[in-house]
C-alpha cells in the first residue's frame, strides 16, 4: 500500500469515526467536496498544506493521516 492509499484509508476511517460527511469535511477544511472525495479514493496526492488542513478539520495530528496501521 502506498502513502496515497494509506492516507485515503486513514482519512475515510477518521471521518467515519467522527460521523463527518465528505461535504462537512470539505467545508471545515476549505476544500472542495470533489477534491476531498478524490483524496479518499487515492486518485490524487494531497500536499503537505492540504494534509494539515484536513488534520485540523478532523482534530487529529497530521501523522494520524499518514501512519500505516498495524497488519
Amino acid at each position: 500500500m502506498n502513502l496515497k492509499e494509506i492516507m485515503a484509508a486513514n482519512m475515510r476511517r477518521l471521518r467515519h469515526d467522527q460521523n463527518v460527511t465528505q461535504e462537512e469535511l470539505a467545508a471545515r477544511s476549505g476544500l472542495s467536496m470533489r477534491y476531498v472525495g478524490s483524496i479518499e479514493r487515492a486518485r490524487v496526492s494531497a500536499s503537505i498544506s492540504v494534509l494539515g488542513r484536513i488534520a485540523t478539520a478532523l482534530n487529529v495530528d497530521p501523522c494520524e493521516l499518514i501512519r500505516k496501521s498495524a497488519p
